[in-house]
């Protein structure tokens, strides 16, 4: 059962707020185990063009938080981030998956298991009418995953591209670290 969380409620995580501004989301629409984002967060942003090298550090990395127990949060849209997200469902560790469109009206069967183990939160800043992913509400996206994390982890940023934009927006919020 799908719920929602308005700018104004309490329970709305204080830090889109503070690193968004007025940008902040108005609503958060969940699907999944809410008190995840009570937890630290690392994020996981990957520019979709990778080298090998960086790539086999991606999964490496990916392993060590899942050993760790780690709540990993990323739109998990990249090829990379794509295949992070397989490591960890074969984990225990929780994950917060944040499409660049509104909830899904069809749920991977891969994604069943966590959801009911309560160890996966599918969470989209995007209204119901959102139903298809642009390159816009990726960067939307992916700026919102970064400003709900503790720490973000670029596993490549492509010069020139939108992730490398986030990178330097990033740099500039208080309180975050970032791992490149």
């Amino acid at each position: 059962m799908s719920e929602s969380l308005a700018i104004t409620d309490p329970r709305y995580p204080p830090r889109l707020r503070e690193r968004l501004g007025k940008e902040a989301p108005a609503k958060l629409c969940m699907l999944g185990n809410a008190g995840l984002l009570d937890l630290p967060k690392t994020a996981l942003l990957c520019s979709a063009r990778c080298p090998g090298s960086a790539i086999l550090r991606a999964y490496d990395q990916t392993a060590h938080w899942r050993d760790t127990g780690r709540c990993v949060i990323s739109g998990f849209h990249s090829p990379v981030e794509k295949e992070c997200l397989r490591i960890l469902l074969r984990g225990t560790s929780p994950v917060i998956i944040c499409p660049a469109r509104s909830l899904p009206k069809r749920i991977p069967p891969e994604w069943k298991a966590p959801l009911a183990a309560d160890r996966m939160l599918i969470l989209s800043i995007f209204p119901s009418e959102e139903s298809r992913i642009t390159s816009a509400l990726a960067a939307r996206r992916n700026e919102a995953v970064a400003a709900l994390a503790d720490e973000v982890w670029f596993a490549h940023v492509t010069e020139g591209g939108q992730t490398e934009q986030l990178n330097r927006r990033v740099q500039q919020w208080r309180h975050l670290t970032t791992i490149n």
